[in-house]
Protein backbone atom coordinates (compact mmCIF):
# COMPACT_ATOMS: atom_id res chain seq x y z
CA UNK A 1 0.00 0.00 0.00
CA UNK A 2 1.27 3.69 -0.49
CA UNK A 3 2.31 5.62 2.03
CA UNK A 4 -0.67 7.85 3.64
CA UNK A 5 1.96 10.29 5.06
CA UNK A 6 3.28 12.24 2.34
CA UNK A 7 6.75 14.22 2.53
CA UNK A 8 7.22 18.15 2.14
CA UNK A 9 10.10 17.83 -0.88
CA UNK A 10 12.44 20.62 -0.95
CA UNK A 11 11.69 22.49 -4.10
CA UNK A 12 10.08 25.44 -3.46
CA UNK A 13 8.23 25.03 -6.75
CA UNK A 14 5.73 22.26 -5.99
CA UNK A 15 4.59 19.85 -3.41
CA UNK A 16 5.00 16.36 -4.12
CA UNK A 17 2.68 13.86 -2.16
CA UNK A 18 4.27 10.59 -0.60
CA UNK A 19 1.89 8.41 -2.22
CA UNK A 20 2.58 10.02 -5.58
CA UNK A 21 6.35 10.21 -4.84
CA UNK A 22 6.51 6.55 -4.30
CA UNK A 23 4.75 5.25 -7.16
CA UNK A 24 6.59 7.60 -9.45
CA UNK A 25 10.16 8.02 -8.48
CA UNK A 26 10.61 4.85 -6.05
CA UNK A 27 13.84 3.22 -7.09
CA UNK A 28 16.41 0.74 -6.16
CA UNK A 29 19.90 1.87 -4.72
CA UNK A 30 22.95 0.11 -4.98
CA UNK A 31 23.40 -3.02 -3.53
CA UNK A 32 25.27 -3.73 0.24
CA UNK A 33 28.42 -5.84 0.28
CA UNK A 34 28.14 -5.65 3.98
CA UNK A 35 25.78 -8.29 5.25
CA UNK A 36 22.40 -7.64 3.68
CA UNK A 37 23.19 -8.73 -0.20
CA UNK A 38 21.99 -10.98 -2.96
CA UNK A 39 23.78 -14.70 -2.85
CA UNK A 40 24.56 -16.46 -5.93
CA UNK A 41 21.83 -17.09 -8.52
CA UNK A 42 19.76 -19.84 -8.09
CA UNK A 43 16.04 -18.65 -6.38
CA UNK A 44 14.04 -21.09 -4.94
CA UNK A 45 12.73 -24.26 -7.24
CA UNK A 46 10.39 -25.26 -4.50
CA UNK A 47 8.14 -23.37 -2.09
CA UNK A 48 9.36 -21.79 0.86
CA UNK A 49 7.73 -21.83 4.50
CA UNK A 50 9.67 -20.72 7.50
CA UNK A 51 8.58 -20.57 11.37
CA UNK A 52 7.06 -17.53 12.53
CA UNK A 53 6.63 -16.58 9.01
CA UNK A 54 3.04 -15.83 8.10
CA UNK A 55 2.46 -16.33 4.11
CA UNK A 56 -1.13 -17.52 3.82
CA UNK A 57 -2.49 -13.62 2.68
CA UNK A 58 -0.38 -14.32 -0.51
CA UNK A 59 -1.23 -16.02 -3.54
CA UNK A 60 0.36 -18.64 -5.09
CA UNK A 61 2.31 -16.43 -7.48
CA UNK A 62 2.73 -14.27 -4.81
CA UNK A 63 4.54 -17.22 -2.67
CA UNK A 64 6.99 -17.85 -5.32
CA UNK A 65 8.29 -14.69 -5.53
CA UNK A 66 8.33 -13.97 -2.02
CA UNK A 67 10.08 -17.94 -1.66
CA UNK A 68 12.45 -16.66 -4.52
CA UNK A 69 13.43 -13.46 -2.83
CA UNK A 70 14.17 -15.39 0.67
CA UNK A 71 16.62 -18.12 -0.79
CA UNK A 72 18.72 -15.40 -2.69
CA UNK A 73 18.88 -12.54 -0.76
CA UNK A 74 21.61 -12.28 2.21
CA UNK A 75 20.83 -12.68 5.75
CA UNK A 76 21.31 -9.36 7.46
CA UNK A 77 24.11 -9.83 9.77
CA UNK A 78 27.79 -10.16 8.48
CA UNK A 79 28.28 -13.66 10.80
CA UNK A 80 25.80 -15.17 9.17
CA UNK A 81 26.82 -15.78 5.48
CA UNK A 82 23.47 -17.61 4.55
CA UNK A 83 20.18 -16.83 2.66
CA UNK A 84 17.42 -15.65 5.14
CA UNK A 85 15.54 -18.46 4.53
CA UNK A 86 18.29 -20.82 5.59
CA UNK A 87 19.31 -18.32 7.94
CA UNK A 88 15.22 -19.34 9.76
CA UNK A 89 15.60 -22.53 8.81
CA UNK A 90 18.74 -23.38 10.51
CA UNK A 91 17.94 -20.89 13.83
CA UNK A 92 21.18 -19.19 13.16
CA UNK A 93 21.57 -16.44 15.28
CA UNK A 94 20.62 -13.57 13.48
CA UNK A 95 17.61 -12.12 15.16
CA UNK A 96 17.02 -10.28 11.97
CA UNK A 97 16.34 -13.25 9.77
CA UNK A 98 12.76 -13.80 10.29
CA UNK A 99 11.69 -10.15 10.83
CA UNK A 100 13.71 -9.23 7.32
CA UNK A 101 11.33 -12.40 5.90
CA UNK A 102 8.04 -10.58 7.08
CA UNK A 103 9.04 -7.89 5.50
CA UNK A 104 9.32 -9.36 2.77
CA UNK A 105 6.06 -10.50 2.88
CA UNK A 106 4.58 -7.46 3.11
CA UNK A 107 6.39 -6.05 0.16
CA UNK A 108 5.24 -8.72 -2.26
CA UNK A 109 1.67 -8.39 -0.81
CA UNK A 110 2.14 -4.50 -1.72
CA UNK A 111 2.96 -5.62 -5.07
CA UNK A 112 6.13 -4.35 -5.27
CA UNK A 113 8.41 -5.41 -7.59
CA UNK A 114 12.11 -6.81 -6.93
CA UNK A 115 14.23 -4.02 -6.97
CA UNK A 116 11.45 -2.16 -4.75
CA UNK A 117 11.82 -4.99 -1.97
CA UNK A 118 14.99 -4.98 -2.28
CA UNK A 119 15.55 -1.65 -1.24
CA UNK A 120 13.42 -1.65 1.43
CA UNK A 121 15.03 -4.43 2.97
CA UNK A 122 18.39 -2.55 3.07
CA UNK A 123 16.81 0.53 3.80
CA UNK A 124 15.94 -1.92 6.98
CA UNK A 125 18.32 -4.29 7.44
CA UNK A 126 21.95 -3.37 5.76
CA UNK A 127 24.64 -2.69 8.32
CA UNK A 128 25.95 -0.14 6.39
CA UNK A 129 23.02 2.32 6.44
CA UNK A 130 23.18 3.28 9.89
CA UNK A 131 24.32 6.70 10.79
CA UNK A 132 26.06 8.59 13.94
CA UNK A 133 23.97 11.61 14.88
CA UNK A 134 24.37 13.98 17.66
CA UNK A 135 22.24 14.38 19.76
CA UNK A 136 23.57 16.69 22.52
CA UNK A 137 21.37 19.83 23.41
CA UNK A 138 18.16 18.79 21.36
CA UNK A 139 15.24 19.06 22.90
CA UNK A 140 13.50 15.39 23.53
CA UNK A 141 11.36 12.93 25.52
CA UNK A 142 11.93 10.03 27.05
CA UNK A 143 14.90 9.09 28.68
CA UNK A 144 18.54 9.42 27.13
CA UNK A 145 19.30 5.71 27.84
CA UNK A 146 16.22 4.33 25.95
CA UNK A 147 17.17 1.69 23.64
CA UNK A 148 15.28 3.50 21.00
CA UNK A 149 16.51 6.84 19.79
CA UNK A 150 13.94 8.62 16.94
CA UNK A 151 15.71 11.77 15.65
CA UNK A 152 13.51 14.14 13.33
CA UNK A 153 14.32 16.83 11.53
CA UNK A 154 11.32 18.78 10.84
CA UNK A 155 9.57 22.55 9.85
CA UNK A 156 6.77 23.93 11.38
CA UNK A 157 5.15 25.38 8.58
CA UNK A 158 5.24 21.91 7.10
CA UNK A 159 2.03 19.96 7.13
CA UNK A 160 3.22 17.07 6.70
CA UNK A 161 5.61 17.06 10.03
CA UNK A 162 2.31 18.42 11.62
CA UNK A 163 0.92 15.10 10.30
CA UNK A 164 3.79 13.20 12.05
CA UNK A 165 4.35 14.92 15.30
CA UNK A 166 0.96 13.41 16.93
CA UNK A 167 2.52 9.93 15.65
CA UNK A 168 6.10 9.88 16.86
CA UNK A 169 4.95 11.38 20.29
CA UNK A 170 2.81 8.53 20.93
CA UNK A 171 5.25 5.74 20.48
CA UNK A 172 7.27 7.49 23.26
CA UNK A 173 4.13 7.34 24.97
CA UNK A 174 3.39 3.72 24.40
CA UNK A 175 6.82 2.68 25.19
CA UNK A 176 7.44 4.44 28.71
CA UNK A 177 11.14 4.58 29.03
CA UNK A 178 12.37 2.72 26.08
CA UNK A 179 11.74 5.60 23.31
CA UNK A 180 13.55 8.86 23.07
CA UNK A 181 12.09 11.41 20.66
CA UNK A 182 14.84 14.06 19.81
CA UNK A 183 13.83 17.21 17.47
CA UNK A 184 15.73 18.81 14.67
CA UNK A 185 15.62 22.32 13.12
CA UNK A 186 15.12 22.22 9.63
CA UNK A 187 13.02 24.99 8.23
CA UNK A 188 12.45 25.14 4.45
CA UNK A 189 13.60 28.27 2.14
CA UNK A 190 10.71 27.40 0.44
CA UNK A 191 8.70 28.40 3.77
CA UNK A 192 8.32 31.99 4.58
CA UNK A 193 7.29 31.69 8.60
CA UNK A 194 9.61 28.44 8.63
CA UNK A 195 12.99 29.85 9.94
CA UNK A 196 10.81 32.49 12.15
CA UNK A 197 9.19 29.51 13.52
CA UNK A 198 12.41 27.82 14.40
CA UNK A 199 13.82 30.61 16.16
CA UNK A 200 10.88 30.86 18.55
CA UNK A 201 10.76 26.99 19.39
CA UNK A 202 14.53 27.61 20.11
CA UNK A 203 13.92 30.62 22.57
CA UNK A 204 11.13 28.29 24.12
CA UNK A 205 13.82 25.89 24.50
CA UNK A 206 16.35 27.98 26.74
CA UNK A 207 13.25 28.65 29.38
CA UNK A 208 12.67 24.73 29.12
CA UNK A 209 9.01 25.35 27.51
CA UNK A 210 10.16 23.92 23.67
CA UNK A 211 7.29 21.26 23.63
CA UNK A 212 4.87 23.91 24.97
CA UNK A 213 5.75 26.18 21.81
CA UNK A 214 6.29 23.07 19.61
CA UNK A 215 2.37 21.77 20.10
CA UNK A 216 1.10 26.01 19.83
CA UNK A 217 3.14 26.20 16.12
CA UNK A 218 2.11 23.12 14.50
CA UNK A 219 -1.38 23.40 16.17
CA UNK A 220 -1.50 27.15 14.65
CA UNK A 221 0.34 26.65 11.49
CA UNK A 222 -2.35 28.53 9.36
CA UNK A 223 -1.24 31.56 11.75
CA UNK A 224 2.46 31.92 11.81
CA UNK A 225 3.18 36.15 11.72
CA UNK A 226 5.31 37.68 14.28
CA UNK A 227 2.08 38.92 16.21
CA UNK A 228 0.72 35.16 16.13
CA UNK A 229 3.88 33.68 17.37
CA UNK A 230 4.62 36.47 19.98
CA UNK A 231 0.94 35.80 21.34
CA UNK A 232 1.98 31.95 21.69
CA UNK A 233 4.84 32.97 23.62
CA UNK A 234 2.22 34.91 26.34
CA UNK A 235 0.41 31.67 26.12
CA UNK A 236 2.37 29.66 27.31
CA UNK A 237 3.54 31.58 29.73
CA UNK A 238 7.74 32.05 29.05
CA UNK A 239 9.26 35.52 30.64
CA UNK A 240 8.03 37.24 27.29
CA UNK A 241 10.84 40.03 27.44
CA UNK A 242 13.89 37.33 27.48
CA UNK A 243 12.29 35.06 25.27
CA UNK A 244 11.87 38.28 22.50
CA UNK A 245 15.54 38.87 23.09
CA UNK A 246 16.60 35.31 22.48
CA UNK A 247 14.13 35.14 19.62
CA UNK A 248 15.82 37.51 17.68
CA UNK A 249 19.21 36.98 18.30
CA UNK A 250 22.36 36.02 16.49
CA UNK A 251 22.97 33.32 18.65
CA UNK A 252 19.30 31.89 18.58
CA UNK A 253 20.08 32.08 14.43
CA UNK A 254 23.65 29.79 14.78
CA UNK A 255 21.62 27.11 16.79
CA UNK A 256 18.71 26.92 14.08
CA UNK A 257 22.25 26.77 11.29
CA UNK A 258 23.84 23.89 13.52
CA UNK A 259 20.65 21.57 13.10
CA UNK A 260 20.16 22.23 9.57
CA UNK A 261 23.98 21.54 8.91
CA UNK A 262 23.81 18.53 10.72
CA UNK A 263 20.81 17.69 8.94
CA UNK A 264 22.84 18.48 5.49
CA UNK A 265 25.38 15.86 6.47
CA UNK A 266 22.79 13.23 6.43
CA UNK A 267 21.61 14.37 3.13
CA UNK A 268 17.99 15.39 3.66
CA UNK A 269 15.79 15.59 1.09
CA UNK A 270 12.94 17.03 2.82
CA UNK A 271 10.88 17.48 6.26
CA UNK A 272 10.31 15.20 8.06
CA UNK A 273 13.02 13.00 7.61
CA UNK A 274 13.15 10.61 10.70
CA UNK A 275 15.62 7.88 12.09
CA UNK A 276 15.76 5.28 13.98
CA UNK A 277 18.74 4.58 16.27
CA UNK A 278 20.96 5.99 13.23
CA UNK A 279 18.91 4.07 10.41
CA UNK A 280 16.40 6.82 8.41
CA UNK A 281 12.93 5.41 8.67
CA UNK A 282 11.90 6.24 4.89
CA UNK A 283 8.92 8.05 4.68
CA UNK A 284 8.92 6.81 0.37
CA UNK A 285 8.82 2.83 1.90
CA UNK A 286 7.43 2.66 5.01
CA UNK A 287 4.47 4.03 6.50
CA UNK A 288 3.86 5.81 9.96
CA UNK A 289 0.74 3.89 10.66
CA UNK A 290 1.20 0.14 9.05
CA UNK A 291 5.43 -0.08 10.04
CA UNK A 292 6.59 2.20 12.77
CA UNK A 293 5.15 0.19 15.63
CA UNK A 294 6.52 -3.17 14.44
CA UNK A 295 10.16 -0.92 13.88
CA UNK A 296 9.98 -0.08 17.27
CA UNK A 297 9.16 -3.20 18.97
CA UNK A 298 12.07 -4.60 16.84
CA UNK A 299 14.67 -2.11 18.02
CA UNK A 300 13.73 -3.04 21.84
CA UNK A 301 13.70 -6.98 20.87
CA UNK A 302 17.44 -6.76 19.52
CA UNK A 303 18.26 -4.03 22.21
CA UNK A 304 17.35 -6.85 24.54
CA UNK A 305 14.36 -5.75 25.97
CA UNK A 306 10.85 -7.12 25.85
CA UNK A 307 8.47 -4.06 24.22
CA UNK A 308 5.04 -3.39 26.54
CA UNK A 309 1.77 -3.82 24.62
CA UNK A 310 1.17 -0.46 22.65
CA UNK A 311 -1.34 1.88 24.10
CA UNK A 312 -4.97 1.01 21.89
CA UNK A 313 -5.16 3.01 18.80
CA UNK A 314 -6.83 5.99 19.38
CA UNK A 315 -9.83 6.87 16.87
CA UNK A 316 -8.65 10.55 16.57
CA UNK A 317 -7.87 12.21 13.11
CA UNK A 318 -4.01 12.67 13.36
CA UNK A 319 -4.04 16.30 13.75
CA UNK A 320 -5.61 16.41 17.19
CA UNK A 321 -4.37 13.00 18.17
CA UNK A 322 -3.71 15.25 21.67
CA UNK A 323 -6.98 15.82 23.50
CA UNK A 324 -5.31 19.07 25.27
CA UNK A 325 -5.00 21.94 22.73
CA UNK A 326 -2.19 23.98 22.50
CA UNK A 327 -2.46 27.68 22.80
CA UNK A 328 -4.36 29.55 20.69
CA UNK A 329 -5.57 26.39 18.72
CA UNK A 330 -8.94 27.10 17.48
Amino acid sequence: MPSKLPVRRMSPLRIVPLFLLAAATYQSTCRSSAGAGQSPAGGADTEVNLAGVDTGSLTPREKKDWSTWVSELLAPCPSEPVSIAQCVKEARKCAKCAPAARLLVKQVRAGRSRSQAEDAFYARFSPDRIKSIDTADSPSKGPASAPVTIVEWADFECPHCRLAAPRLEKVVDAYPGKVRLVYKFYPLQAHVHGESAARAAVAAMKQGKFWQMHHALFENQQAMEPRDIEKYAKEIEVDFAKWKADWESEATADRVSRDRKQGDVVTINGTPTVYINGREYDLTKFDMDEDLDEWIKLEIELAGGQPAAPAPASSATPAAASSKKAPGAK
